[in-house]
Order: C-alpha cells, then sequence, then structure tokens
C-alpha cells in the first residue's frame, strides 16, 4: 500500500497538485483543534465546520486527549499559541470513539501477541511509566472532552488570558457539533 501511495505523490507532484492548497504556517482563523485520529473524522471534520487549507491547525491523537501535561499535543498547542498566533482552541471529541472502553489489560495482551516481551513491559514500569494508566481509554467521551478543555485552560504555560477553549462532541456519522 506505500507504494501505490508514493506513486500517487509523484504523480501529484508531477501535475503540480499542491499548488491549490499554497498557504503558509500561520493559521488563518487563529484557531487550533484538538481532535481523535480516527479514520472517519479526516474529511468530515473540516468539511462539518467549513475549513480549508491554511485555517487551522489541526493536532490529532487517539482520543482528542491530553493524558500528560507534557506531552505532544500540548507541545503542539503551546508553539500554536506562542509562534503561530492561536487565539483559540477547539477540543473536539466524537462519538463511538475507539478510545471509550480501551482496556489497558487488553492491549497488553495484544502487545504481547504481537512479540512484545515482558521484560520490555516490566522494564518500562520499573522506569516509572505506568502502562495500565498510560494505555487505558475513557469511559464518558463527555468527560474526556472536559478534563481536556481543563488540562489546556489551567496549563501552567498557557497564557491565562487572551485565549479561548471550549470543548464539543462531533456525531461521527451526520458531522453534528455539539458543545460539551
Amino acid at each position: 500500500m506505500i507504494e501505490e501511495i508514493l506513486e500517487f505523490n509523484r504523480q501529484f507532484v508531477a501535475n503540480d497538485g499542491a499548488r491549490r492548497f499554497a498557504t503558509d504556517k500561520y493559521p488563518d482563523k487563529k484557531i487550533a483543534i484538538v481532535t481523535c485520529m480516527d479514520t472517519r473524522l479526516v474529511e468530515l471534520l473540516p468539511a462539518a465546520l467549513g475549513l480549508r487549507n491554511g485555517d487551522v491547525k489541526i493536532i490529532k491523537n487517539a482520543g482528542a486527549t491530553i493524558i500528560n501535561p507534557f506531552d505532544s499535543t500540548m507541545r503542539s498547542l503551546l508553539i500554536a499559541v506562542y509562534e503561530l498566533g492561536v487565539t483559540e482552541i477547539m477540543v473536539i471529541g466524537h462519538t463511538d470513539c475507539g478510545v471509550q472502553g480501551m482496556n489497558a489489560e487488553e492491549m497488553l495482551h495484544l502487545m504481547k501477541e504481537r512479540g512484545v516481551s515482558q521484560e520490555h513491559i516490566t522494564l518500562m514500569e520499573h522506569c516509572g511509566i505506568n502502562l495500565r494508566e498510560w494505555l487505558h481509554g475513557f469511559e464518558d467521551t463527555d468527560v474526556a472532552v472536559h478534563e481536556t478543555v481543563e488540562a489546556i485552560a489551567r496549563h501552567p504555560l498557557m497564557p491565562s488570558e487572551g485565549i479561548n477553549v471550549q470543548g464539543f462532541v462531533m456525531d461521527s456519522v451526520s458531522g453534528k457539533l455539539r458543545r460539551v
């Protein structure tokens, strides 16, 4: 599949396909969106929000959550605010999320089935990584979005004024957005 994607890319470049997407690194709408990496949102989310290339910064991860105040999502948001002029942040979870109800024990079992040794798992735990907490999902999407909004708004490195942080849940079928 990767080779097919690379061949498409060669044709895209040869046909100057990027021309219609030209923009700069600064988001025109001064918004950053934290959302889920779910495949249903790849085209649905920008279409449902009327977004075009260059409008916003979109940061995707599993579940649209911040699980650590110093994870890469929070780092990206701080860069968006301080370096790229973002003044508003939307956290957008979605219905039927795969992270909802995700079981850490099952994930660890699957890792072992795919060849990750118990020795490596134990080593990580001895290094202070609580894998059961790190791999655990959430039970309620609204609560997860609310907790992520709070983690962003209360982060010690986030400006205390001038940044509007709001949470939403998108219906992954219709694209309807609901404020949390």
